[in-house]
């Protein structure tokens, strides 16, 4: 069950990145954006912190950001059409691979 805690506690990172991202336009601060970054972050810690009770600290973090950040790359890709070379899908597979391999290689 820690895994799905910690799964989710990284999908909740995807939303804290778009959330500034989208908290900041030309006319100033977007509060409901920033909000929803702020839920995010909330949600996204509280998960980890119930993961890391059983799956160990270094592995759950490294799991974590791995799942945010190859997330949110995704995400700029595809909707804020950022640079989609096959040398930046490469190193995100690699994130991936290790997330992977984190799992496989630790009992939980």
């Amino acid at each position: 069950m820690a895994w799905i805690y910690l799964i989710f506690a990284g999908l909740f990172e995807w939303g804290w990145p778009v959330g500034l991202k989208l908290g900041m336009s030309e006319a100033g601060l977007r509060w409901g954006w920033i909000f929803f970054a702020v839920l995010c972050i909330g949600a996204s810690g509280t998960l980890l912190l119930i993961a890391q009770k059983t799956i160990p600290m270094g592995t759950a973090y490294a799991v974590w950001t791995g799942i945010g950040a190859a997330g949110t790359f995704l995400i700029g890709v595809f909707f804020f059409h950022e640079p989609a070379t096959f040398a930046r899908f490469f190193f995100v597979g690699l994130i991936i691979v290790g997330i992977i391999g984190l799992k496989l290689s630790t009992a939980a």
